[in-house]
């Protein structure tokens, strides 16, 4: 009787942990900040939303993003299972914890949800949807071989979402393409120091990222100047009138956090640093997603 209790504890416990990593694939905290961000672009297109009149909309631009950014997770940990066992080897496929092809029908699934999603709010949100999903595919199956233009292709896909938010609800303004420049800036400069935390594995394999080409120290400058860009630009809202003062409280700390961040990674670029400096950009990134609905 004891024996079959501690079997089914074990069971219970290798189920839960199997669970857990089928999580852990699609990186939720990244599903639900691309979730937010198609609602955000849809409140920077219309300050005035009505959340009752819209509601139905908005729920739906929400589980688009959210799924398919879980289907392009599962995809490029599918794609980089060979390069994981020596960058991560703690993530679910290199480890064990999910089989290749398990990842494949976790992306598949979520598309097909992600796409009928998109379908149901308007044919605008679902072009662009398919028209996201083409460029991510892209940049797995090609892309990501070639450094820096895919770390662009993956910027493209970040900024998508404040743009895919105005579609949801049939309006756009120029917010919604500054924040996307924003995203698209200071994610590019993620990307790049990303490249020296993973030099080891891309070099291996062949991913010709700015720091397996040019060094770590020439890879730190180069996500230092993305960083500094977004900083440069964040001002435009205040000085064309778009925002608050409420505004510029939030976006100041976001630009001190980037430039401290930058200084560090040209301080120290090595691999531990760099880790480092990518967990905390994605602060300053969701710092400055408060500082434009505020505004």
């Amino acid at each position: 009787m004891q024996q079959q209790l501690i079997r089914r504890l074990q069971n219970s416990s290798s189920a839960m942990s199997q669970a857990l990593s089928r999580v852990r694939l699609i990186r939720p905290a990244n599903c639900l900040m691309m979730g937010f961000a198609v609602l955000v672009g849809a409140y920077l297109a219309r300050p005035g939303l009505s959340l009752a009149a819209s509601s139905l909309n908005l729920l739906l631009g929400f589980v688009a993003g959210f799924c398919l950014t879980g289907a392009s997770m599962a995809v490029n940990d599918y794609f980089d299972r060979f390069i994981d066992t020596i960058n991560e080897p703690s993530r679910p496929i290199p480890s064990g914890a999910v089989k290749p092809r398990e990842a494949l029908a976790y992306a598949t699934l979520l598309t097909i949800v992600g796409f009928v999603a998109a379908y149901m709010t308007n044919l605008l949100s679902l072009l662009a949807a398919v028209a996201a999903w083409a460029l991510f595919t892209a940049y797995t199956a090609r892309g990501k071989r070639m450094g820096f233009v895919g770390n662009l292709m993956v910027s493209g896909c970040v900024a998508t979402p404040f743009v895919y938010g105005s579609l949801v609800i049939d309006g756009f303004n120029l917010y919604n393409l500054l924040f996307a420049s924003m995203a698209f800036l200071s994610n590019t400069g993620r990307e790049v120091t990303k490249g020296i935390v993973d030099v080891s594995g891309d070099s291996a394999h062949g991913i010709r990222t700015v720091a397996v080409l040019s060094g770590e120290k020439a890879a730190a400058y180069v996500g230092c100047v993305f960083y500094l860009s977004a900083v440069a630009i964040s001002p435009l809202p205040l000085i064309w009138e778009l925002a608050s003062i409420r505004y510029l409280a939030l976006v100041v700390l976001t630009d001190i956090g980037f430039v401290a961040s930058s200084a560090s990674l040209v301080r120290r670029p090595t691999r531990e640093n760099a880790r480092k400096v990518k967990q905390i950009v994605l602060v300053w990134m969701l710092l400055g997603l408060a500082s434009f609905v505020a505004g």
